[in-house]
């Protein structure tokens, strides 16, 4: 995967889960000061991309993802099917 799928992949789940325009999120958007999102959002969102790219995302590795474009540079490094 490219890193602009791996982008959209993020972009839809956020857009779905937060009700928002998915055009909205970019790579600097980040979940709880720009997209108000909480606790919730963001274990679901880890969830979904580990089930997505088959990579495991330590809770003190999660904690420190707090952009966008944050959380498509670890799927990129760690990833088995990512591009790289």
């Amino acid at each position: 995967m490219t890193r602009e799928e791996i982008l959209e992949l993020v972009r839809s789940h956020l857009a779905s889960e937060l009700e928002i325009e998915p055009l909205s999120v970019e790579e600097s958007t980040h979940f709880k000061e720009d997209l108000d999102a909480d606790s919730f959002d963001l274990v679901t969102l880890v969830m979904e991309l580990e089930d997505t790219y088959g990579v495991r995302i330590p809770d003190g590795e999660a904690a420190r993802i707090v952009s966008v474009g944050q959380a498509v540079d670890y799927i990129l490094a760690y990833a088995p099917q990512a591009a790289r």
